[in-house]
């Protein structure tokens, strides 16, 4: 079907990305992707220490014990800070087209995808957009979790398996669903102790 030119609404033709969006030279990027899909993916299960080594060595902030999977996937390492003793899981994507920071003791399950970019639909050229996530302290993402651009996550808070989460979660809050709702307060079983 074509269209006349008054008729369009999105014209991917007219798309540029914007000056240091990326925040890396072209072949520091490509050279992280060949590194990424290299050595890091085909590394050990248990050699946390390397990649956790590659990641820093490409600008990540990494803290002390932190795990991360082979198979795991990080966009662009220098936009992303993970505090101490937090997992990410199998096959979990941070796509850090904006900074993306993940606090400590926290666990990003298999499959579930952090988005830190998007569009704006509203103009024809669809200009790329950067947008930080921000993921709090003893926080549970559950296996195939979607996270958009601009969303914070409370310490404390667990968001359940298959949620898409388009909005801000409190703090120390059980929430699931898609869109993403708060279900009720998450209780600690070591406070009854």
């Amino acid at each position: 079907m074509k269209t006349n030119d008054f008729d369009r609404i999105q014209d991917l033709s007219e798309f540029k990305l914007p000056r240091n969006f990326r925040g890396r030279p072209a072949i520091y990027v490509q050279l992280w992707w060949l590194i990424q899909c290299t050595i890091f993916r085909l590394s050990p299960q248990f050699a946390y220490g390397f990649r956790r080594f590659l990641l820093r060595l490409f600008g990540a902030s990494i803290g002390k014990n932190v795990l991360i999977r082979p198979t795991a996937k990080v966009t662009y390492p220098w936009k992303v800070s993970i505090g101490e003793n937090t997992w990410i899981g199998d096959d979990a994507v941070i796509y850090s087209l904006g900074e993306v920071t993940i606090g400590s003791n926290t666990c990003i399950s298999q499959l579930s995808y952090i988005c830190a970019g998007d569009h704006d639909y509203t103009l024809r050229d669809f200009p790329i957009r950067s947008r930080t996530v921000m993921i709090g302290n003893e926080v549970w993402i559950a296996a195939g979790v979607f996270i958009a651009p601009g969303v914070s996550i409370g310490n404390g808070t667990v968001i359940g398996a298959v949620s898409s989460v388009f909005s801000d979660m409190p703090e120390k809050s059980l929430c699931y669903g898609s869109p993403c709702k708060v279900i009720r307060a998450r209780i600690s079983n070591a406070s009854q102790q």
